[in-house]
């Protein structure tokens, strides 16, 4: 390795990685809990376009009173000509923090979707991208990340090395995390908007309907809150306060 590619990868993390690095924590700290909070108003997940509490569910979640309720009164028909729509009221009270809920996770997701555009570009002029994250593809990385797996199931985690010298594994997940799962999230995010649908509707097409890009949109955000939960687990395990000091202040 040269002087100047060696110089390079030794470098602690750049500051445009670390204040997008919390700008994104931040972000997906408030995702996340008002994510929960809206999901527990309707614990139901559906395939297709459409999907209510009185349609067949692809799944049920145990997360709120609203689950699996069956508080339904007697339907009650419009009119009395015996074809006429019915209407069904619910006799329990329902959990309900959607107002505020939704408008919060909006901002949030538009605070991740700006830090992390300036990550990308920052990642992409910097050479951040292909000197810490693609360097090692040659035919050793299988047998590196083998052994990487290996170590990480016996808990055998390197110690904090203060800047971005990643490991095999470790640069799989963040490859995939980036450039998959989070563009995922963000995708699916914009599919489920009216606002952004009635002007872009091949967003919410390309999924197969709105129920799907939402289905598709839980089952991404539950990947990247075990990612956040295994990161965190091997921050603290490589070495708290040297990691923490290396994305805060500096190497």
């Amino acid at each position: 390795m040269s002087d100047r590619k060696k110089s390079y990868s030794e470098r602690g993390h750049a500051h445009t990685t670390r204040i997008t690095h919390w700008m994104v924590a931040l972000a997906f700290f408030i995702l996340s809990m008002t994510g929960y909070l809206i999901l527990m108003v309707h614990p139901r997940l559906y395939w297709g376009e459409v999907g209510n509490a009185l349609t067949e569910a692809f799944m049920e979640l145990p997360i709120s009173r609203n689950y699996q309720h069956g508080g339904w009164a007697e339907p009650v028909p419009f009119d009395d000509t015996g074809v006429s729509p019915v209407s069904r009221v619910r006799d329990y009270e329902i959990f309900n923090q959607n107002g505020w809920a939704r408008s919060l996770h909006f901002l949030g997701a538009w605070l991740l979707v700006t830090a992390g555009l300036v990550y990308l570009l920052h990642g992409t002029i910097s050479g951040h991208f292909r000197h810490h994250l693609l360097a090692s593809v040659h035919p050793r990385t299988a047998r590196g990340l083998l052994q990487d797996l290996k170590n990480h199931m016996a808990l055998k985690i390197r110690p904090a090395s203060g800047g971005p010298q990643y490991g095999c594994l470790q640069k799989l997940t963040y490859l995939v995390v980036v450039f998959i799962m989070m563009p995922l999230a963000v995708v699916t995010g914009f599919a489920m908007s009216p606002a952004i649908t009635a002007e872009y509707p091949f967003l919410s097409d390309m999924f197969g309907g709105f129920q799907s890009a939402r289905t598709i949109h839980f089952f991404v955000s539950v990947a990247l809150v075990l990612f956040v939960i295994i990161h965190v687990l091997m921050v603290v395990m490589s070495g708290f306060r040297a990691q923490i000091r290396a994305m805060t202040v500096g190497k």
